[in-house]
């Protein structure tokens, strides 16, 4: 059976990397986010099972699908969104603008909108916008050494030893070493650890104008910009040509399904995508689809446990997540940043785009990966335009 042949240590443990990077990067906006619009703890750990169900279910089926790495999560900037626009959105509301999102999403996908938009972007901007947005995972993981130099550099010793000699397993061998190292100095912290099953919460959606255009219009909006464009960017740099509009049509399915329950936004992972798609999950680009799908099973038994997983994934040292993230993506900052300036004609707006995301700007509420393709598309406007 080829998914038991395709199945690898390295692809496992890079999937794990993945759902670790996501819970601990972003998980606190999300229980912010939920807590911000009135959701009790019994709500707020059903958030995090719809979306773990969600993101779980849809990246495992689009990944054997496609036999490639694609990674769904939630949508970090749409989690920030709600934080803002919970002023006067009740509970109800906010259900039904999560229900309308997913609509929109969907509707977006199978009609091949989606598609259309990203056959005209050219590959270099892509690529700039890529490599912009991994730039600070990248620079984090030498910034951690500032303040955990015993734990962060014999990880990336043991990193640069497995590059030469287990090519393949260069994300667990840190990982491994930094677990220890943070066990032994007891910098592991499991206070907050209580382990107990989730229950989904049901919401009864309530429609109103205010919700559409407070909530669900921007929750769509940063969601499109800034998680599926540079989702798709992620496999597009690594040569995968999935095609564009089913993946996002199934991440606004999946959203449409949950939530009532509480998942506001599924969309394609980029950062935790990108860990998934590079040699480290697999000398084989066939075979790195399994890493998606271990990202997805850990993605279910995350929302199992909701909270408690959560709060297991939080105990690890932030310079551990940091640098475990940063290593993992080195070799695609790389190509991106390859991809982007081997053609001359597109090399300034190609700069462009990736200055103008790594700068991290953020207007109107959408997060600078969107931005740096405007600013990279205007350059090349201006400057090919006879």
């Amino acid at each position: 059976m080829r998914l038991i042949r395709d199945t690898s240590l390295s692809a496992i443990s890079a999937g794990f990397v993945a759902v670790l990077v996501g819970f601990t990067s972003s998980a606190a906006l999300v229980f912010q986010a939920a807590h911000a619009l009135g959701a009790t703890p019994a709500q707020i750990a059903s958030w995090i099972l719809a979306l773990c169900l969600g993101i779980g279910l849809s990246g495992i089926y689009l990944a054997y699908r496609f036999k490639a790495p694609i990674v769904t999560a939630w949508s970090t900037p749409g989690a920030a969104v709600l934080v803002t626009a919970a002023s006067g959105t009740s509970l109800a509301e906010a259900s039904g603008a999560f229900i309308l999102c997913g609509l929109l999403i969907a509707i977006c996908g199978f009609s091949g909108w989606f598609e259309r938009i990203m056959q005209r972007v050219p590959p270099a901007i892509a690529a700039g916008m890529l490599a912009g947005v991994l730039l600070r995972f990248g620079m984090d993981a030498f910034a951690a050494l500032d303040t955990a130099f015993s734990l962060v550099f014999p990880m990336l010793l043991a990193y640069l030893l497995a590059r030469r000699l287990l090519p393949r397993y260069a994300v667990l061998a840190p990982l491994v070493l930094g677990s220890a190292i943070a066990w032994a100095g007891g910098l592991l912290d499991f206070s907050d650890l209580r382990f107990s099953i989730a229950t989904p919460q049901w919401v009864t959606p309530s429609f109103t104008l205010q919700a559409l255009t407070g909530v669900a219009l921007p929750l769509f909006a940063v969601t499109m910009a800034s998680q599926n464009l540079p989702g798709l960017a992620v496999l597009r740099a690594a040569g995968y040509q999935t095609p564009a509009s089913p993946l996002v049509g199934w991440t606004g399915l999946a959203t449409l399904v949950f939530a009532p329950f509480g998942a506001y936004a599924v969309n394609l992972a980029a950062i935790s995508a990108a860990i998934c798609t590079g040699p480290e999950a697999h000398d084989d680009p066939r075979r790195r689809y399994i890493a998606a799908m271990a990202s997805g099973f850990f993605y279910l038994l995350a929302g199992v446990f909701a909270a408690s997983i959560g709060a297991l994934f939080l105990a690890f040292p932030q310079e551990l997540v940091l640098a475990v993230a940063g290593f993992a993506l080195i070799n695609t900052i790389g190509s991106g940043l390859l991809a982007a300036l081997r053609e001359e004609r597109h090399r300034e707006a190609a700069m462009v785009t990736f200055l103008v995301t790594a700068s991290g700007v953020s207007l109107l509420g959408i997060a600078a990966a969107f931005w740096g393709m405007v600013a990279g598309a205007g350059t090349l406007l201006i400057l090919k335009r006879p």
